[in-house]
């Protein structure tokens, strides 16, 4: 409001103070829906407050079905509200858990239902020492839980691979130590490395694409995903879910040879197979040449004692037990096999009368809502509707007749009682002339001329021979 003074004499009620008049001149004021005016904070709080970071003890973790994660970051002082969108949540590197000190980055949003700001937050790490280590047992409690370490879905690496596939850098002393092994133990031995980064910023994609191109060449039979050793931090890469989910998507045998035999990492459990260092992961992924050589040697003797064995077996067995026993043994062997065909035809019957059972139970409850459907019942309704309307129509028309009969009669009798007709029954006749015009004087019918007089039943055909004069009134 604006306030305007004017000159004014002094008052006699102020003591000397003048008294000066106010003057309220309003001001145009614009008006907002509530709508508009949260809007306003909203886009005002997005454009200052984006890419930030906050830290603060988690509170009140809440995961409904969406799979949208609703938790509060405190502190002493106040509290904020966030929210982690369900797409969001695998590329965290560490879940909300409550009493949890971690750094959030994100921006801030206002949710305009309930008139309140939250950060939307994109990613969360612990805060605090251990931070790392706390990331590494979560993600693998989740990888655990979703059966990604189960011993079911590791497969069997190849006897005898002769194409491997090596994940590693190409600069450092990792690579040469397994070629170096390979070439040793089975030359001729056909190895692919992939050139990788294996840490600092980048590197986990750089992994996660080498181990796509083996899955989806085809060309390798066995994968070695290998890196040297280091501090966790140096090792974090394969600590990443990325690289985690490579690994277990991979259609391949994918060993993990990563760090000293005292390092683990995420991708030692989801891998098919851990070797404690890349060396130890070339001599688990073929075995000497010399050893196959000498296994296929002593495979050759031994099948061959056995056959000879077996030859001689079967000869002493089939001259002691004679053809006899050996049909019989033959009879029984064939009636245990009509047995067990005729438990699998018992079986085979019962699942069927199950099913007929099950399909005549919904053909009844089909038939039961089809008889609810019936036309023939609703056209039944339907006509006897009708039926109880043609009635009253009926009715209706009766007592319509019947009122409309009893008016006519009466005024049928006042008309009869109106009619000239009625006149003519007490004596009186109507004379019509030869033109038929009724005579009401003798001029009318001259002598001579022909007449009709109507009487009250009939006609009469008469001729004028004279005429008579009224007399005339005597006044």
């Amino acid at each position: 409001m604006k306030i305007a003074s004017a000159g004014a004499p002094r008052s006699r009620y102020s003591g000397g103070l003048e008294q000066i008049p106010l003057q309220w001149e309003p001001v145009k004021r614009r008006t907002f829906t509530v709508g508009e005016l949260t809007g306003q904070i909203r886009e005002i709080l997005a454009g200052e407050f984006t890419g930030i970071r906050v830290t603060g003890e988690v509170s009140g973790v809440r995961v409904p079905s969406s799979g949208h994660c609703y938790f509060t970051l405190k502190d002493q002082n106040a509290q904020l509200q966030c929210v982690c969108y369900r797409q969001q949540m695998r590329y965290l590197r560490c879940q909300p858990k409550d009493g949890l000190a971690v750094e959030a980055r994100g921006s801030i949003d206002v949710y305009e239902a309930r008139g309140q700001y939250q950060l939307i937050v994109e990613t969360l790490e612990p805060a605090g020492l251990g931070a790392l280590q706390l990331a590494f047992e979560q993600l693998k409690a989740k990888l655990e839980a979703e059966g990604l370490f189960d011993a079911a879905r590791k497969r069997k690496l190849p006897e005898f691979p002769r194409r491997i596939g090596v994940v590693t850098s190409p600069t450092g002393a990792v690579v040469r130590d397994i070629l170096t092994v390979l070439e040793r133990r089975f030359p001729g031995l056909h190895v692919r490395v992939y050139p990788a980064q294996v840490q600092g910023e980048g590197s986990a994609e750089s992994v996660c694409r080498a181990i796509e191109y083996f899955g989806a060449e085809g060309w390798a039979e066995v994968v070695i995903v290998a890196r040297g050793g280091g501090s966790l931090e140096d090792l974090w890469t394969f600590n990443e879910e990325s690289v985690a989910r490579a690994i277990a998507a991979c259609p391949l045998p994918v060993i993990s040879a990563v760090g000293h035999e005292t390092d683990f990492t995420i991708a030692d459990f989801v891998a098919d197979l851990r070797a404690p260092t890349p060396s130890a992961a070339a001599e688990l992924v073929i075995r000497p040449r010399a050893q196959v050589l000498d296994q296929f040697l002593a495979q050759e003797r031994h099948m061959g004692q056995m056959v000879r064995l077996r030859l001689a077996t079967s000869a002493r067995r089939l001259h002691e037990v004679g053809v006899e026993r050996a049909a019989a043994s033959l009879r029984r062997a064939i009636g245990r096999r009509q047995q067990r065909v005729d438990e699998f035809e018992y079986h085979l019957r019962e699942q069927v009368r199950a099913a007929l059972l099950l399909r005549r139970r919904r053909v009844e409850a089909l038939g039961g809502r089809l008889a609810a459907l019936d036309l023939r019942v609703a056209m039944a309704r339907f006509r006897s509707r009708l039926d109880a309307a043609r009635a009253a129509l009926e009715a209706g028309i009766k007592f319509r007749t019947a009122r409309d009969r009893a008016a006519l009669d009466g005024v049928s009798g006042k008309l009869a009682a109106l009619s000239p007709l009625k006149i003519l029954e007490r004596g009186y006749a109507v004379v019509h002339n030869e033109t038929g015009a009724i005579v009401k004087s003798p001029a009318d019918a001259p002598p001579g001329s022909a007449i009709r007089v109507r009487l009250g039943k009939g006609e009469l055909a008469a001729k004028v021979s004279r005429s008579l004069r009224r007399r005339k009134s005597v006044q």
